[in-house]
């Protein structure tokens, strides 16, 4: 497997809603724990490298980019829905 691969099967795994455990769960639910998870990921590198003045900006970044894949993801479905029927 090359390392390119290596690192779609890992983004997959988590940011894919199609192959990541949150799969069987709504859409909204989904975006909802994904957000969660970005906090909580935020908060961790932020006293990882002992800055709590990070933590802000990490969690606004992790959310912008959580949200703009969400967001991405149901005009996509939606439009996917919406030709479908031509």
């Amino acid at each position: 497997m090359t390392t390119n691969m290596n690192i779609k099967t890992m983004w997959d795994s988590v940011m894919n809603e199609n192959k990541n455990p949150l799969k069987n769960q709504p859409i909204p639910t989904a975006h909802l724990l994904m957000q969660m998870l970005a906090w909580m990921w935020s908060a961790i590198f932020s006293l990882m490298v002992g800055s709590y003045f990070v933590f802000g900006v990490t969690a606004a970044a992790h959310t912008l980019l959580i949200s703009g894949i969400f967001i991405t993801i149901l005009v996509f479905k939606k439009a996917e829905t919406d030709n479908s029927v031509e």
